[in-house]
């Protein structure tokens, strides 16, 4: 049986490719200047945005597996970036939040990443990036709409 349409134009493929491109670029960046691998930074981010969280919050809101975001975590207390503490709302867990030491590198960290935003969608008009950001936003909340949906095909879909 013949596919009905082939892989390079499956959007989730696309999304995922453009994504991994995106965030590989950026990546390299981060390794080279402050010896950070993706998902630390997705959690120092969210830190600095946020303030302490659980690890059951930072994997929902990187969307990342919990063994990421475990890994990530232990490294970032390593290199004295981010502390654990307990979480006086809930014995059985412990909040993460970053150090001095980790908000200066993340205060650091900000105006680069914006700055490589800037080059990555320097072809982008204003509106586009706007109507992007909006679409982006739509298909992540559909995606989250479906819920336990079960869908065949690979590529991150359950």
């Amino acid at each position: 049986m013949q596919p009905t349409s082939s892989l390079s134009t499956f959007l989730p493929y696309q999304l995922s490719l453009a994504s991994n491109a995106v965030s590989g670029r950026i990546a390299i960046e981060y390794r080279q200047r402050f010896g950070l691998s993706i998902p630390e930074w997705r959690v120092m981010a969210i830190l600095g945005d946020n303030g302490a969280l659980t690890q059951r919050d930072l994997t929902r809101r990187t969307l990342m597996d919990k063994v990421a975001v475990n890994r990530a975590c232990k490294g970032l207390e390593e290199r004295d970036l981010a502390v654990r503490t307990p979480n006086e709302a809930d014995g059985r867990s412990h909040l993460l939040d970053l150090t001095e030491k980790g908000r200066a590198m993340h205060g650091e960290i900000m105006p680069l990443a914006k700055e490589i935003e800037s080059r990555l969608f320097a072809g982008f008009s204003g509106d586009e990036l706007e109507l992007f950001r909006k679409l982006l936003q739509r298909a992540r909340q559909q995606a989250e709409d479906l819920g336990e949906t079960t869908l065949d095909g690979g590529f991150g879909i359950k």
